[in-house]
């Protein structure tokens, strides 16, 4: 059971929401002035149901105060509103999803369950991860396996909407290790990587897309071409990501090595090298070593692989795309070692 906070000022909303989701702890309130009161007194929901246009303080004031409060409890915007931008404006300024008014209660539940899903592998992960980092002489197999398992937590809330398979999971956990090994084998001290490192990165590597489960379905899933807003809310998916893995971690508080790595690796595997990628738009080495790997291990992947989108494409062919805009988008000598395992990749994927 979870305590969820709804914030709408329709009385007929909130009575049909805590009618339907009578197996929660649902508290009220009618407008954004009056939840932040309750948040004073009582801060600790698992989710907040957010309508936009309201009195007082509306949806988008109630969420700058949220952030400027460093609250991250996770929001699902409730509205009447068609305006896509209005949708953008929302995920950018924190929401994690965006349900239509009339409520469909089915599909709201839904979304609930795979937030709170979501909410709880992220304290998981956290918890062990920590525990897990004070314990420096007991990194075994054993240890190693309950990070796999709780990577793996996460992963399965993409496989739950159909964003990626399983296989996806495994194929570019190897393709980080064995490009990593090649890099540190054979490049300079930029590019040289502990095991340990090289590890952390595999076993991370599958996260790179986790924020992609607060992207709506019909963005997410849609078998077309994006159009420009479309796009721009696909690529909040990088943010949210980040954010999903800062959840419940305390500024003062010595950063995990683990939880760090996988930070890195969803901050920065859409950076291109010549500098215009997104979302910080880095360039050359300014871009962390991992999101350099990911970024060429993402690309073949979802070359060589059926998308909603998209067919699959041959190896061949996957890598004279990949040349085509070597230059602008990957690091020249990552990108150089990739072509040079390329062929034992497709082998062992």
């Amino acid at each position: 059971m979870a305590r969820i906070l709804a914030v709408d000022d329709s009385n007929l909303d909130l009575t049909m929401i805590r009618n339907f989701l009578n197996g929660h702890t649902i508290m009220t309130s009618v407008n954004g002035e009056e939840a932040l009161a309750n948040i004073a007194v009582e801060p600790e929901y698992d989710l907040i149901l957010l309508d936009l246009m309201m009195p007082v303080m509306n949806g988008f004031e109630f969420l700058d105060h949220l952030r400027e409060m460093g609250i991250t409890t996770p929001v699902i915007i409730l509205t009447n509103s068609e305006d896509v931008e209005s949708e953008i404006l929302g995920l950018e300024k924190g929401a994690v999803d965006y349900v239509r008014k009339p409520l469909n209660f089915f599909s709201l539940q839904k979304r609930i369950e795979l937030q709170l899903r979501l909410l709880e592998a992220k304290r998981e992960i956290i918890e062990y991860s920590r525990h897990l980092e004070q314990l420096v002489y007991k990194r075994t197999v054993k240890i190693r396996r309950a990070h796999d398992i709780t990577v793996s937590a996460l992963v399965r809330l993409l496989e739950t909407r159909s964003i990626e398979s399983k296989d996806h999971s495994l194929r570019t956990r190897r393709m980080m290790y064995l490009l990593g090994e090649k890099v540190s084998s054979d490049g300079d001290e930029r590019y040289r990587l502990t095991e340990h490192q090289l590890k952390e990165m595999a076993v991370t590597a599958p996260l790179h897309d986790i924020g992609k489960v607060g992207v709506p379905d019909s963005i997410l899933l849609k078998p077309g071409k994006l159009d420009d807003q479309e796009l721009l809310i696909m690529r909040t998916h990088v943010e949210k990501g980040v954010e999903s893995l800062e959840y419940g971690q305390k500024a003062d508080e010595e950063p995990i090595s683990f939880i760090e790595t996988a930070k890195t690796i969803i901050a920065t595997h859409h950076e291109w090298y010549d500098g215009t990628g997104y979302p910080a738009g880095l360039a050359g080495q300014q871009i962390p070593l991992a999101g350099r790997l990911m970024a060429v291990i993402d690309v073949y992947d979802a070359l060589t692989h059926e998308r909603v989108y998209k067919e699959a494409m041959p190896h061949e062919e996957a890598l004279n795309v990949m040349r085509q805009e070597s230059e602008r988008h990957f690091d020249p000598f990552v990108f150089s070692s990739f072509i040079e395992i390329a062929d034992t990749l497709r082998g062992e994927i």
